[in-house]
């Protein structure tokens, strides 16, 4: 099974959509985080690019 390559992160206050896809293009997942299931995702996941949305509600993550 490939690995994920990339990571597209719908940033937002207190919900975030992920979208995984490996080096093709092809979707491995779609999933929704809180806050706090979003750092123990990252914490356990594996070495990927991550993609970042920025939108006005992004701003809080960069305080």
């Amino acid at each position: 099974m490939s690995e994920v390559t990339i990571i597209g992160v719908d940033l937002a206050k207190r919900v975030f959509h992920l979208h995984g896809a490996r080096v093709d293009g092809s979707v491995i997942f779609r999933k929704k985080f809180s806050r706090a299931q979003l750092l123990a995702f990252f914490a356990q996941h594996s070495r990927c690019i991550v993609a970042m949305q920025a939108c006005a509600t992004a701003h809080g993550w960069g305080r």
